[in-house]
């Protein structure tokens, strides 16, 4: 009899580059994409703890939803972003949903609050992810030209400024991929 390995599915690109992993503590700021927003809350697992802070209860009530939908228990708050009701030091990371532009969308003394925030939250060497919107390859990337900065958000150095400003170490852009680009921040 002919037996078959079972095909590992492999998980999207945005959940491998958040490196959450089984029974860490992360917190998700904002919520773009719903299944995202699942994938995440469900990898800490039982043994984790999973949070998503988000602004407004529409944004609460489809948090709410993406961890039913992949049976994940996640703690969801309607907060002001630069006010999260966690105690210090609670996380292990932090994941900034951006992709639809929350963080470009707010001012510029409120992103680095934001910003702030998210660091106290985490513990020391803890890590955040922004995860944005970033050029397209393909031919979408090539019909578009090079991509150079188009706002003023971007143009001031974009999340790696801001998480920079608010005290983490290392800010950068880890890669831009599939759509999206991916900047990272340690708490030193």
């Amino acid at each position: 009899m002919f037996l078959r390995k079972p095909v590992r599915q492999r998980e999207p690109l945005a959940v491998a580059m958040s490196g959450v992993r089984m029974g860490e503590r992360v917190l998700q700021i904002g919520i773009d994409d719903p299944a995202l927003t699942g994938a995440l809350a469900a990898k800490p697992g039982l043994s984790g703890h999973a949070a998503i802070a988000v602004a407004d209860e529409s944004a609460g009530e489809r948090a709410r939803n993406a961890a039913a939908e992949v049976g994940a228990l996640a703690d969801v708050s309607v907060t002001p972003l630069d006010a999260l009701p966690f105690q210090a030091e609670s996380f292990d990371s932090v994941v900034i949903h951006s992709v639809d532009g929350l963080l470009a969308s707010l001012d510029a003394g409120y992103r680095v609050r934001v910003a702030q925030e998210c660091r106290r939250v985490l513990r020391k060497g803890g890590r955040v992810l922004v995860i944005e919107a970033g050029p397209r390859g393909g031919l979408a990337g090539l019909l578009r030209g090079g991509a150079k900065p188009s706002s003023a958000f971007e143009q001031a150095g974009g999340s790696a400024a801001i998480l920079k400003a608010a005290g983490f170490v290392a800010a950068r852009l880890l890669a831009a991929r599939e759509g999206r680009s991916f900047t990272e921040g340690l708490k030193g």
